[in-house]
């Protein structure tokens, strides 16, 4: 398959096209949340619950992923189960961790609201080549480790 024609653009012009898309990511997710009757903090902590998927993670684990402390994970996780999205369940290798997993609704309650567009998703990538689509996957995970790298640095007092 060939690619097709693209417009050139600089990175000034890309960079640019990336913050309004996550502009419009923020403001979309913030609905997509109250749809789901959650605040952003507890739909980026079930976001990550469902991606762990047979390999629940800790309360500990989850905390680390969404920058939280130990304890605003405790009112996600409060949150979370009084909405029947997740529950916490002993660890089978040791009783006094807790694991956290999605109620078994609960990605197809949030696969419902995200459907629509991650179809639309698809057949944009449908109208890229397999190479260019693993250039996007390569930046998407490459930026991804920046922001994170840079949010640490933010975090410690130490960004520029």
């Amino acid at each position: 398959m060939e690619g097709k024609p693209r417009p050139r653009a600089s990175a000034r012009e890309a960079m640019a096209g990336m913050d309004r898309l996550i502009a419009l990511s923020l403001v979309g997710q913030h609905d997509i949340a109250q749809r789901l009757g959650l605040n952003i903090t507890d739909l980026t902590c079930l976001g990550h619950i469902l991606g762990a998927a047979d390999d629940p993670l800790t309360a500990g684990e989850l905390a680390e992923l969404a920058g939280l402390t130990t304890g605003a994970v405790t009112g996600v996780l409060n949150r979370l189960e009084q909405a029947g999205y997740a529950r916490r369940q002993a660890d089978p290798g040791d009783r006094r961790r807790v694991r956290v997993v999605a109620d078994p609704t609960a990605a197809e309650r949030v696969s419902a609201v995200y459907e629509p567009f991650y179809g639309r998703l698809a057949g944009l990538f449908a109208d890229y080549t397999p190479d260019e689509v693993g250039v996007l996957a390569d930046w998407f995970t490459r930026a991804t480790d920046l922001m994170r790298s840079s949010l640490e640095e933010i975090r410690r007092g130490s960004g520029r």
